[in-house]
């Protein structure tokens, strides 16, 4: 489900972002929408994090570490890095 977002810009502006989306083949509403997505990702740390725990959880399960083992990893590392 899509819902409307209103934003304001100047005439000469939206004109421009108007004659670049074409030039492209998008709508300016499709432009912006690309902006909205890609600011999101680029500042929401929650995904970032989300990914970054998927990643490690399958190199973790393709590595063939167990779960009773990861204590044992995690002091072994903590103790090198001193």
């Amino acid at each position: 489900m899509t819902s409307q977002l209103l934003v304001r810009i100047d005439s000469d502006t939206k004109n421009k972002l108007n004659l670049v989306a074409r030039r492209e083949g998008k709508t300016s509403s499709d432009v912006v929408r690309e902006l909205v997505s890609d600011y999101i990702n680029e500042r929401d740390m929650s995904a970032y994090i989300e990914d970054l725990w998927e990643r490690i959880g399958k190199k973790i399960i393709n590595s063939g570490i167990k779960e009773k083992d990861i204590n044992k990893i995690i002091k072994e590392v903590r103790r090198e890095n001193k």
